[in-house]
């Protein structure tokens, strides 16, 4: 597609992190050629905020419009929009716009005595956990961190806006159109038929893609400042600035156990950060409660308001940094009791979700260990530092638990069979690389009998019936049941046709006696080879094709007080060898065990954890993202300086699906996958690590200097 006449955005953004702009001058800027205008506080009209937490599906990542008024409050902040003809005019025209600022001093780093939130984030507790703690058998009291993650998918944020008789139109690169549309709107003021946001295909998200960013709504204003299209981007660089990134952590874990291993006391106190402008919380203590059995635990977080871009959701949000600071604790609370890391969660095994006092939909996490255990070869792991050893290399064994919290929402689908025999299925969902087009076309083929290249899916387009966000784990199993209950309406109106219509083969028959497969109606107690092919049966009564929708999705868009606590389930094994005579260790062997509910497309399915054990490879061994303290900036915010795994730093990976059925979120028994492929993984790694070295890294990431650095450190 070409969009004629298109006019290029560039951002100015602030080289510092917090004050107040006293002046820009883009004089030079706007007289340089190819530029059409500059956009800043000062001139570009009324904007808005959302109505987010009032109304569903409203969500903007960062609250505050671009250019609302003239306080500085992070690094990168977009200050000004260069308007050019080309990107490079635009380029050019940016580096000659001078700001000046009255500069306050940032924090940009959590404190270690911080100002908090009060009240708190988050709070909950059962039993009494200070009595319990102080009368166990075996303590431990540890703090773990994990640092800022910068989301860095190759695919990066762009907008092209086109503004055309008073409307607008959005290509977008979102996790969810719906939430997209809805919140431009209400920032720009504008009614809801007045913008469309078209985003047919997603090049990766991992969550930095979930909710609008400043960028969009900047190439609307702009689209409409000039009145011809705009388009957008967002650089590398601002990648770690203007589009979230996971939030630091700091836990503290206090376990208390039995002599024979059983926990008695569970306590989880949470610092992460947010920005100035908005209370952003990285759920770490979501599994805390209901992961393993105890009848003590308290858990709170607090935030810390800090001189950086809004966090946001990063692929496994809250629970993957939450899980570090539980599976480490557990592992070491192990050693204490010398005892098998995974003996002792079996021992603490959670039959029941404790903390909301309900049975699970489906869990088959011993499973889990066990099938992973006997694949790995768990048992020939011997316990003491540095004894296990492969020649010259240090062999170290780790393992974890893996969990996610399993949404199912709903999805309002739109299925037509056509006269020509094909079939087209929409929804206002999108495809962020996960397979959804094809799982949309698996279920109307399973439905009709119709070839998969028979049926067209049309999806990313908010003009299309409402459809889940790609985020949590939740689209597939959002919209599942729509997309049946869609094929089967479908599927019935084609049965009123050839039961009420002259010289049909059907005419008068009972629909309960009638079915569809293989494309063909036909007698339920016989062959589709016996029926008549679907588009006959319209022709017989001159239709183009019979349509079937389902229901719109429930208001909030998940069962608001279900019975069963829902999670899916996994365990991760790991191998690393360590080299005494460099300090060097890599990742040798990979096994990730998951009990996800009915995988709907296994080889999809496979890449998802296997891509996400990958990411938490790099969350243990690499990635952390370093602000400069005088003025907020990150200072390796690029992907030289950014350190993510690459294909030398992964071993054979191996994932194992147990495949049961959790019937309590949609028929087909399907929950989302994306996320718990991630989760345990750096945990794993931890105490793999630490087997193999004897020290305990609790600060991620886990780098050589950290071994180096430690008296642990097994050299010989």
């Amino acid at each position: 597609m070409t969009i004629e006449e298109l006019a290029y955005g560039i951002p100015v953004v602030s080289t510092i992190a917090s004050g107040h702009i006293r002046s820009i001058d883009s004089n030079a800027a706007e007289a340089m050629p190819g530029v059409l205008g500059v956009l800043h506080h000062g001139n570009v009209g009324d904007l808005f905020r959302p109505a987010q937490g009032f109304e569903q599906n409203v969500r903007a990542s960062e609250t505050r419009p671009p250019f609302e008024d003239d306080v500085v409050y992070y690094y990168g902040q977009y200050i000004a929009l260069i308007l050019a003809e080309t990107f490079e005019q635009g380029q050019a025209a940016a580096a000659q716009v001078k700001v000046t600022y009255d500069t306050s001093k940032p924090i940009v780093r959590m404190p270690a005595n911080p100002v908090t939130d009060n009240p708190p984030a988050k709070k909950f507790s059962r039993g009494d956990t200070d009595t319990a703690f102080a009368q166990a058998a075996v303590k431990l009291d540890e703090t773990y961190t994990t640092p800022v993650e910068t989301h860095n998918p190759m695919e990066m944020h762009a907008t092209i806006a086109v503004w055309k008789n008073g409307k607008f139109t959005l290509y977008e690169s979102t996790q969810g159109v719906v939430n997209h549309h809805n919140t431009i709107c209400q920032m720009l003021g504008m009614p809801l038929e007045s913008v469309q946001v078209i985003s047919p295909f997603v090049g990766s998200g991992f969550g930095c893609k979930l909710f609008p960013w400043p960028q969009s709504l900047m190439a609307a204003v702009a689209a409409r400042h000039l009145d011809r299209p705009v388009k957008v981007s967002v650089p590398r660089n601002l990648m770690f600035t203007t589009v979230g990134h996971r939030p630091y952590t700091r836990q503290r874990m206090k376990l208390g156990a039995t002599s024979d291993g059983k926990l008695v006391s569970l306590s989880h106190e949470v610092l992460t950060h947010t920005s100035m402008v908005d209370d952003y919380m990285e759920n770490c203590t979501e599994p805390t409660g209901m992961l393993y059995s105890c009848p003590n635990i308290s858990a709170i977080q607090h935030l810390v308001h800090l001189n950086v871009g809004t966090p946001t959701p990063m692929r496994g949000p809250g629970t993957t940094p939450g899980l570090f600071a539980i599976e480490s604790a557990m592992d070491e609370l192990a050693i204490k009791l010398n005892m098998d890391p995974l003996e002792l969660r079996l021992k603490n095994y959670a039959e029941t979700d404790e903390q909301e006092k309900k049975p699970f939909s489906s869990k088959h996490l011993r499973e889990c260990y066990q099938t992973g255990a006997e694949r790995f070869g768990w048992s020939k792991r011997t316990p003491g530092v540095g004894s296990m050893r492969d020649g010259n290399l240090v062999l170290g064994w780790g393992m974890a638990t893996s969990t996610w919290p399993a949404f199912s929402g709903g999805a309002e689908v739109h299925v037509r069979l056509l006269k020509d025999g094909t079939a087209r299925v929409s929804c206002g969902t999108q495809d962020i690389g996960t397979g959804t087009y094809t799982v949309f076309a698996q279920v109307v083929s399973e439905k009709t009998g119709l070839p998969m290249d028979k049926i067209k899916v049309v999806l990313g387009d908010s003009s299309l019936s409402p459809g889940p966000m790609s985020g949590g784990s939740a689209a597939t199993a959002s919209f599942l049941n729509g997309l049946a209950a869609a094929c089967n309406a479908a599927v019935n109106m084609l049965i009123q046709v050839a039961i009420r219509t002259d010289k049909s083969p059907f005419q008068g028959a009972d629909p309960k006696t009638l079915k569809m497969s293989a494309g063909c109606l036909h007698a339920a107690d016989k062959s589709p080879d016996s029926g008549t092919p679907f588009p006959e049966i319209l022709a017989l009564r001159k239709l183009s094709g019979v349509d079937g929708k389902s229901n719109p999705p429930p208001a909030g868009g998940h069962q608001e007080k279900p019975s069963v606590s829902s999670h899916s389930f996994g365990a991760q094994f790991c191998e690393v060898a360590y080299d005494p005579g460099i300090v060097q260790f890599r990742v040798r062997r990979w096994l990730t065990v998951v009990d996800g509910g009915r995988i709907i497309n296994p080889k999809a399915g496979g890449n998802q954890i296997t891509g996400a054990v990958v990411m938490g490879i790099g969350m243990g061994l690499f990635e952390e993202t370093i602000y400069d303290t005088r003025n907020g900036k990150p200072v390796n915010n690029n992907f030289a300086d950014y350190l993510v795994a690459t294909n030398k730093d992964i071993p054979k990976l191996e994932c194992i699906f147990l495949n049961y059925p959790d019937l309590a979120l949609n028929e087909y028994g399907a929950r989302g996958i994306g996320e718990i492929g991630l989760t345990g993984v750096a945990s794993a790694l931890a105490m793999a690590i630490y087997h193999a070295t004897g020290v305990r890294v609790r600060d991620l990431p886990i780098t050589i200097d950290k071994l180096i650095a430690s008296n642990d450190l097994k050299i010989a």
